[in-house]
C-alpha cells in the first residue's frame, strides 16, 4: 500500500498544490498549445519518480505522465462552462483509475472483497443510504401539513442546497454516534442553528421559522434514532 500512497500523494500535490490557477486558465485557453500543460505533466512525472525513488519504475512513470496529458487534454477540449463539474469529476476519476491500474500491475496485490459482504459493512451502508433521500422524503411528507404559503425565494437559494445539507448533517450524526462523539452532534446542531435561524430571524416569517425548526428537529431525531439502532445491531453481531 505504500506505493499506492506515494502515487496518490504525487497526484494530489501535482494537481492541487503545484498547479496555480494561472496554469489552469492557460490550459483552458490555449489547450494543446499551452506550455503550462506540458510543464504540469512533467511536474507530475518528476514528483512521482522522486516519491517512489526506484529507477526500475521508469515505465509506470511514463504511463502516468502520458495518460495524465491525454486526460487533461480531453478535459480542456470538451469542457464547457455548464459541464465544468462533470469534467472535473471525470478527470479526477480517470487519473485515479490510472494510478490504481499502475499500482495493481506493478505490485500484483491479493485483493479481498470479503469485507464488502460482511454484516457490519452492509448494516452501516444501509443506514447511511436510508439517511439520505429516503429520510428527506419521509420528513417532507411528515411536515407537509405545515408547509407555509411562501417558502424561500428560489432566486436567492442554491438549487437543492437544503436537501444536500440534510444529507450531510444526518451522515455526520451517524458517524459521530457510531464513534461515540455525542458532543460533535451537539456542536453540529448548534452550528446549523446559528446560520439557519439567523437568516430566518431576518425574514420575520414566523411560520417559515417554525416549519424549518420542525424539519431540523425531525432530521436530527431520525438520524440519532437510526444511528443508535445501527450501533446496537453492530454491538450484537456475533464475533
Amino acid at each position: 500500500m505504500i506505493l499506492l500512497t506515494k502515487l496518490l500523494l504525487a497526484h494530489l500535490a501535482g494537481d492541487f498544490i503545484l498547479q496555480p490557477g494561472s496554469w489552469i486558465r492557460d490550459k483552458e485557453h490555449k489547450k494543446h498549445r499551452s506550455l503550462k500543460l506540458w510543464i504540469h505533466v512533467i511536474v507530475h512525472g518528476v514528483l512521482t519518480f522522486l516519491l517512489v525513488w526506484d529507477p526500475s519504475f521508469w515505465l509506470p512513470v511514463i504511463v502516468i505522465v502520458v495518460s495524465h496529458f491525454l486526460i487533461d487534454l480531453a478535459k480542456v477540449h470538451f469542457q464547457k462552462p455548464h459541464t465544468r463539474i462533470f469534467w472535473f469529476v471525470t478527470d479526477q476519476v480517470l487519473h485515479l483509475l490510472v494510478i490504481a491500474g499502475v499500482w495493481y500491475t506493478w505490485q500484483q496485490p491479493t485483493l479481498s472483497f470479503h469485507q464488502l459482504h460482511s454484516e457490519y459493512f452492509l448494516i452501516v451502508v444501509t443506514a447511511a443510504i436510508f439517511l439520505t433521500n429516503p429520510t428527506s422524503v419521509i420528513i417532507k411528507t411528515l411536515i407537509s401539513q405545515w408547509t407555509p404559503d411562501t417558502l424561500y425565494d428560489v432566486t436567492t437559494s442554491l438549487p437543492d442546497a437544503g436537501k444536500f445539507i440534510g444529507f450531510l448533517e444526518r451522515l455526520f450524526v451517524l458517524t459521530f454516534v457510531l464513534t461515540n462523539h455525542w458532543e460533535a452532534v451537539g456542536f453540529l446542531l448548534a452550528a446549523k442553528s446559528v446560520f439557519r435561524f439567523g437568516n430566518l430571524k431576518e425574514s420575520h416569517d414566523r411560520k417559515l421559522t417554525e416549519y424549518v425548526l420542525i424539519g431540523t428537529l425531525f432530521s436530527f431525531a431520525i438520524a440519532m434514532a437510526v444511528a443508535l439502532l445501527t450501533k446496537n445491531l453492530l454491538l450484537n453481531l456475533p464475533v
